[in-house]
């Protein structure tokens, strides 16, 4: 019985390792992290209530992982500020998410969205790619289609 205790001990041990830690960011935060970063990258705005933000995450993570690690892709929920951190680890884990999910800690959409892009007026699911290499930056103010996003890949990978 002892034995049983131990092993089940440590399951929840190893579970609670590879839950994944929802970073809170703050839009100039956010930002910085976008700008700097090395990679190409895809961030995309999303929240757990948003159906069509939940369907399109799966595409994306399946195509961004075709390209090994040449893409980084960024989860950026703006859920409300009670579903953080737990009811977004617990959703995310609950998809397979395995791309690294952030937690936008800002309320006013009139701030934060023009900061990522002067075109978004707050809709959901948002896109922003960025190559800083390339100078390329391409802002999807809607759902993005697998077929159009595997296109959008491409240009964001182009040297």
């Amino acid at each position: 019985m002892k034995k049983i205790g131990i092993v089940l001990l440590l399951l929840c041990f190893l579970q609670a390792l590879q839950a994944q830690e929802i970073k809170k960011l703050k839009i100039d935060q956010l930002t910085r992290l976008i700008d700097t970063s090395s990679v190409p990258t895809v961030v995309t705005f999303w929240a757990t209530w948003c159906g069509p933000c939940v369907r399109e995450i799966p595409w994306f993570e399946k195509n961004v992982a075709a390209y090994g690690k040449k893409i980084k892709m960024l989860l950026v929920s703006i859920d409300f500020a009670e579903d953080y951190p737990v009811s977004i680890r617990d959703f995310a884990k609950k998809q397979g998410y395995k791309s690294q999910v952030l937690w936008l800690n800002e309320t006013n959409a009139d701030v934060f969205c023009p900061r990522i892009d002067k075109s978004w007026e707050g809709a959901i699911p948002a896109t922003l790619m960025v190559n800083n290499k390339t100078k390329y930056r391409q802002f999807f103010g809607q759902q993005l289609p697998e077929e159009r996003f595997k296109l959008e890949l491409e240009k964001l990978v182009k040297e």
